[in-house]
């Protein structure tokens, strides 16, 4: 069956075959699965609680350490993470911890489970701006801490990437408002339709506030002087929100080049495909062996039957055309497609905010600024850019806020 843009690619476990799954786990005392998981989900705790068929217990493992654990559950590159370190791959292949988590969080939406309790209010005030996967963390962190939390959002709806890039067969709206619907029951307030640094002064909000937490992601796309002001030329950045937005309903070319290799061109490669496009053509930077997308979202497109052409780089462009030349040996490459999509990177929007940065991201470590009172988290802090990164990095700096203004509940 053809696969389509608002189902789900990943099928669900059944009662009976996730029960299969956890009962390949070797149940390890170190549990190397769970030293792999940068957001501390706890996997070989939740995954024991299944094989016991305590989906309650594992539903309530989860949410206690990830606030997303519904999302990153269909995102995570678990690869790289928890199931690099599961020892069940010495033998055959690891278990699929994602797979599980998505039954378990799936379980926890169908039995109407509230699993996070709000702290006895402490008086202090935090202000995050943006409502991103590290802003939504965080604020879950710091309401269940008695801190009061405000997001301001520059979008009409929270989630950010969530919402706005990742495609709705990865990650399907609804998905994104329940977690957020969690949070709003924590007692999060939300912001909609407010730029700070525009609609409202940075100096301002800290007035109003005990802390700010900078979660501003990486929202602007970067391009190359030779693409700008072309007709024929969008970004991925415009392109996948155009689609998550319409729910996919918007005209595909039939012939289209996209250029760039991490996740993000693999998902415009494979949204290309599944709205229609008859030919999708992906020239990466990068050689195979240096590839920067995800397992999972390389073999998405392959299997969608997108052209991937390795170690090329864009030397000039005409219109519809563009010529490749090889990094390291002499080849040279010319195509002609009715679009030419840039999938390059991205990059933050940060004026009026005061935030030193370099390379994109804050030029100090940690997730406290040279101004006290001012906190970074998500991809503009040092670190990886995946969301399960944002997750770790939003408990983080609302530990970091914490214990600069005490007064936790929990304390």
């Amino acid at each position: 069956m053809k696969q389509n843009y608002l189902e789900e690619a990943e099928p669900s476990y059944t009662m009976t075959t996730v029960m299969e799954e956890a009962a390949r786990c070797l149940l390890c005392h170190d549990a190397p699965c769970s030293a792999h998981c940068p957001a501390d989900t706890d996997p070989a705790k939740f995954i024991r609680s299944v094989r016991f068929r305590n989906f309650k217990g594992a539903a309530e493992t989860i949410r206690e350490n990830n606030a997303l654990g519904a999302v990153c559950a269909r995102v995570c590159p678990t690869e790289k993470y928890c199931q690099l370190g599961c020892s069940r791959t010495q033998i055959d292949r690891p278990i699929d911890i994602g797979g599980i988590q998505k039954f378990v969080t799936d379980f926890e939406n169908d039995a109407q489970m509230t699993i996070l309790e709000k702290g006895a209010a402490n008086g202090k005030k935090v202000a995050i701006v943006g409502s991103g996967p590290a802003g939504l963390q965080a604020a879950a962190t710091l309401l269940q801490k008695g801190f009061a939390v405000d997001l301001y959002e520059q979008n009409q709806k929270a989630g950010g990437y969530l919402r706005y890039g990742i495609p709705e067969y990865r990650l399907p709206n609804a998905i994104v408002d329940l977690e957020v619907k969690r949070i709003e029951a924590l007692g999060a307030e939300f912001h909609y339709g407010i730029t700070i640094g525009k609609d409202l002064a940075l100096a301002e909000l800290k007035k109003l506030y005990d802390a700010v937490l900078l979660d501003i992601g990486m929202s602007e796309a970067k391009t190359l002087p030779m693409f700008e002001n072309n007709p024929n030329v969008e970004t991925a950045v415009s392109f996948l929100a155009r689609a998550k937005e319409s729910g996919g309903n918007i005209d595909v070319p039939e012939n289209v080049v996209v250029v760039g290799g991490g996740d993000v061109a693999m998902d415009v490669d494979t949204t290309l495909k599944l709205l229609g496009a008859k030919n999708v053509t992906d020239v990466v930077y990068e050689e195979f062996s240096e590839f920067k997308a995800s397992e999972k979202e390389l073999a998405g497109a392959r299997a969608a039957g997108i052209t991937i052409i390795d170690g090329y780089i864009p030397a000039k462009v005409s219109g519809n055309q563009v010529t490749f030349t090889h990094r390291h040996i002499a080849s040279e490459l010319t195509i002609t497609a009715d679009k030419i999509i840039l999938a390059i990177g991205q990059k933050p929007v940060a004026e009026n905010l005061d935030l030193p940065l370099a390379h994109d991201e804050a030029a100090f470590a940690g997730y406290q600024s040279p101004d006290k009172q001012l906190f970074v988290a998500g991809d503009i802090a040092q670190g990886d850019k995946t969301v399960v990164w944002a997750v770790k990095k939003g408990k983080e700096a609302a530990e970091e806020i914490a214990e600069m203004l005490g007064g936790s509940s929990n304390d």
